[in-house]
């Protein structure tokens, strides 16, 4: 980095150049730190002020104490953190020094957590005092090599302080980019790493796109920075923009409110299950908080019913910028509020650079208005495999496209429309349903606050459509009001995508990156069979 520090002040490059060079090598962060060292970059939930100078230090450190321990580019790291700077400061070490990391949830059991660790084929782990199954998780990790506990003791583990302790703070001179591998849900089996060979580097005219201003704009992270949306849209934004990020740890309505009006919050990800509680929220509290300096809301993971993304546009004003993309990537469909408008529901137009297309179940491909399985083209390189995996990484594979999954079409204009996931696809007579287009009629109804249609067992047809529902506060369960809803969806759907029965909850399981779990509403109704459809 001393070479091209002097370099940049000979030549006098230009920041976008600075930080384009740096970028290439992970070390992002050092010119933010040389530019600002003292500025506010992470605010913790706990009222903790980290600055630019200091994560970088901090980030120098941990690669002097990863490489004392033998680790060296190549090799994997995993992160069971929450969101705090620690996580940040992790990130911008492996970055640095060729190392592949892995955040993983921290929500998980011991034992799911343990399998992460060990199939990620970590060195070192870093894990947070409150994740109480760390200690049970790593127990049985046979290439660790270091163990380091974050915001207090873990029995075997290096304390965080005293780790670090003593450690040169310079920049490295030697920095070689990393990676990061997340880990997919999947909705069966094991999750699987996606394994890149090659990093990706997002272009800095990205953030510029995105109207960042490294002086005035400002960015919130509400969701898990472990999950891949939130890591790249939140924190890798406000790591690579130079902006002071505002970390929540648990959603809570108002107070998301009140910090993006009291912090002057420009840039935020969002998912649709956080849009729906904001907009729960009552007039008389969401006239409290002025919203007027919001510049850009970028939402994606699960699909978001026409009627919640209207009214945020409503409220918000056409700031909201969707995205249709998974862990494995995809062709780079967004969609900006405007186009939204003139197609609702849509999550973007066909992209010019990478390939989609939608394909039936012999691989023949769909005309327009038919939907199929979402199929896209991998870069060039081949993109990704799911890492020690290689008969699923053929089984989603035609040629040079892979699939996520997903069904959708494309109409008349090649605008993308989905309407359900392959392993959701409800089988009644034969019929394929796909359960997402019921629920985004069902949530109109005045008494919905959310959906989760799914197949359950029927002797003569196979899977019967049932509606799993979660009123609205002040709403009560009945057979009446069951009655009602099905009527209301019969006024918009065909008749063989009507469920034919209603059950309300008072709960319904969610990621942390906020899907509903559709397999584990499902489960209960298909438990005992030997044949789950």
């Amino acid at each position: 980095m001393e070479d091209l520090k002097d370099r940049q002040s000979s030549e006098g490059m230009s920041l976008d150049d600075r930080l384009t060079e740096a970028g290439n090598v992970g070390m992002t962060m050092a010119v933010w730190a040389d530019l600002k060292p003292d500025a506010p970059f992470i605010y913790d939930p706990d009222g903790k002020v980290t600055t630019f100078g200091e994560v970088n230090a901090a980030a120098n450190r941990i690669v002097r104490l990863l490489r004392r321990h033998g680790l060296k580019a190549g090799d994997s790291v995993a992160l069971v953190c929450s969101n705090r700077a620690e996580f940040i400061e992790v990130m911008s070490a492996t970055r640095r020094a060729g190392l592949r990391l892995t955040p993983v949830n921290w929500h998980l059991t011991a034992d799911e957590i343990g399998y992460i660790i060990n199939d990620c084929e970590a060195k070192a782990v870093f894990c947070e005092q409150r994740v109480t199954a760390s200690a049970a998780a790593t127990a049985q990790a046979p290439n660790l090599k270091i163990k380091v506990a974050i915001g207090g003791p873990i029995d075997g583990f290096l304390d965080w302080d005293e780790a670090l302790s003593g450690l040169d703070p310079s920049d490295i001179d030697d920095p070689v980019l990393g990676n990061q591998m997340m880990y997919t849900s999947g909705t069966t089996g094991r999750p699987k790493g996606v394994y890149r060979a090659q990093p990706m580097v997002v272009p800095q005219a990205m953030y510029t796109l995105r109207g960042y201003n490294h002086e005035t704009s400002v960015q919130l992270c509400a969701g898990p920075a472990y999950h891949a949306a939130p890591l790249a849209f939140d924190v890798g934004a406000a790591l690579g923009a130079g902006v002071p990020l505002h970390f929540i740890d648990k959603w809570d309505s108002e107070h998301v409110l009140k910090t993006i009006s009291e912090k002057k919050v420009t840039h935020l990800h969002l998912v649709p299950i956080m849009f729906q509680r904001l907009l729960a929220l009552s007039d008389e509290v969401k006239a409290k908080y002025d919203i007027g300096h919001v510049q850009y809301v970028v939402h994606g993971a699960a699909p978001c019913p026409p009627e919640v993304k209207a009214a945020m546009i409503d409220w918000f004003g056409p700031v909201l910028s969707e995205y249709y993309a998974g862990s494995e990537g995809g062709a780079g469909f967004t969609i900006t509020s405007e186009e939204w408008l003139q197609k609702p529901g849509s999550v973007g137009k066909r992209p010019a650079l990478l390939g989609s297309k939608i394909l039936g179940e012999n691989g023949e491909e769909l005309p327009v208005g038919v939907s199929g399985g979402i199929y896209h083209q991998l870069p060039p390189g081949g993109g990704f495999t799911y890492f020690k995996d290689e008969a699923k990484t053929q089984k989603n594979r035609v040629g040079d496209y892979f699939t996520m999954g997903d069904v959708g079409y494309f109409d008349e204009d090649g605008y993308l429309f989905l309407t359900g996931r392959d392993a959701e696809t409800i089988i009644s007579g034969g019929v394929n349903i796909y359960p997402q287009e019921v629920d985004n009629e069902l949530i109109k109804h005045d008494a919905v606050a959310d959906s989760s249609t799914i197949g359950v067992p029927h002797d003569e047809w196979g899977e019967q459509v049932k509606a799993v529902i979660l009123l609205k506060p002040g709403f009560q369960a009945s057979d009446q009001l069951a009655q009602e809803i099905l009527d209301f969806a019969r006024s918009s759907l065909p008749g063989f995508k009507v469920p034919r029965s209603v059950d309300f909850v008072t709960d319904l399981p969610r990621s942390e990156a906020g899907k509903i779990q559709r397999n584990k509403v499902r489960a209960p109704y298909w438990e005992g069979r030997a044949r789950q459809i």
